[in-house]
């Protein structure tokens, strides 16, 4: 817990990495810890003290002129030689993490974007400096970060074709602070469709499969972005999602993004034939059962329920998993949900189990 103003003030200046887990933050809403401020009244009142008032905001720093310099000859160096460019890469970085009030330069200038990224113009210098690579996409995630930069950056027409290129190639931690960085930009509505139009899934999809727990975390929460735009969808479950989504959940990584990802997807046919194919319904089915995670057995009972208005396969599943189900005492949305899926199975005259399209 700490004082609203010094994480207002902190979030202002373009912070969106927690700096305990170093993840990019997907929900930065405030909310009061009223327990410990009762406390602190409580202890005040005992010892006859003033209770304290709220502390003031903070105002939150500029970019002065002196430093707009120095982050123009920056700039330059990264036109100079190899050395210098990467001498200036790896300051670019540094100052982007450590002075947030820089990230406005670059979002001012569409210019300045294009200059960053000079060095990294040939794919060979990618494959060949990793470490030149590596600095100025993790520069280019920390720019993204605040919320006035990120229509600007996907404007810039070699931004979002860079960051998807940079996740097939590099080194591991490039190929994940490209992912958090199309999760950052992605925030915005208008973001997601131009990111899912250039062909961002596939390379984050593959990520997610090949990556380490680090890389999966990030590409999944940028695909669950995407994704939240409905025409993503399609592309997405086209570019063999629910395979690798069914597969993670399976070997039980990263149950419970997987799972939010695979709601949005399930009402698509297409994605049912895949789910269908992967012979998935005993899987979900066991979240449902021995998840202590009420969104977890929401999710899994969204997707089933999609399922059975399309599948024979799903609702005959379910009936034979039918007594496992000893929920019904149960109020919540998802127990209605799993209630609704058994009337469907149970036999009815009115139940037809003609697939239609």
């Amino acid at each position: 817990t700490y004082d609203r103003p010094y994480i207002e003030k902190w979030l202002k200046d373009g912070n969106r990495i927690c700096p305990q887990t170093q993840q990019v933050l997907s929900n930065i809403e405030l909310f009061p810890n009223h327990l410990i401020r009762e406390l602190i009244r409580q202890w005040c009142l005992n010892r006859g003290h003033e209770v304290p008032s709220p502390v003031q905001d903070i105002k939150v720093g500029s970019l002065t002129d002196a430093d707009r310099k120095h982050i123009s000859s920056l700039l330059q160096k990264l036109s100079s030689s190899l050395s210098d460019q990467k001498e200036a890469a790896k300051e670019i970085r540094k100052l982007t993490k450590q002075m947030p009030s820089s990230h406005s330069f670059f979002g001012e200038s569409t210019d300045a974007m294009l200059q960053l990224l000079t060095p990294l113009a040939s794919p060979k210098t990618c494959e060949e400096h990793p470490d030149l690579h590596e600095d100025l996409i993790t520069a280019v995630l920390n720019i993204s970060i605040p919320d006035d930069n990120k229509q600007a950056i996907v404007k810039c027409p070699s931004v979002i074709p860079l960051l998807i290129e940079s996740l097939k190639l590099g080194t591991m931690e490039t190929r994940t602070n490209a992912a958090a960085a199309l999760f950052s930009l992605s925030a915005l509505d208008d973001n997601k469709v131009a990111i899912g139009q250039l062909g961002a899934l596939k390379p984050l999809l593959d990520l997610l499969e090949q990556g380490d727990r680090s890389a999966m975390k990030d590409a999944a929460s940028a695909i669950y972005n995407l994704c939240r735009q409905r025409e993503n969808r399609g592309p997405a479950v086209k570019d063999g999602a629910v395979k690798v989504i069914i597969g993670k959940i399976k070997e039980r990584v990263y149950v419970s993004e997987m799972l939010a990802i695979l709601a949005l997807l399930s009402a698509s046919h297409t994605a049912i034939d895949e789910f269908e194919k992967l012979n998935s319904v005993d899987c979900l089915l066991s979240i449902i059962r021995d998840s202590d995670s009420e969104t977890d057995k929401e999710n899994c009972t969204v997707v089933l329920h999609d399922f059975c208005n399309y599948s024979r396969y799903a609702r005959k599943g379910i009936r034979e998993d039918e007594s496992k189900w000893n929920n019904s005492e149960d109020g919540r949305d998802w127990n209605r949900k799993a209630n609704a899926i058994l009337d469907r199975v149970r036999p009815s005259k009115h139940i037809s189990y003609t697939r239609t399209n």
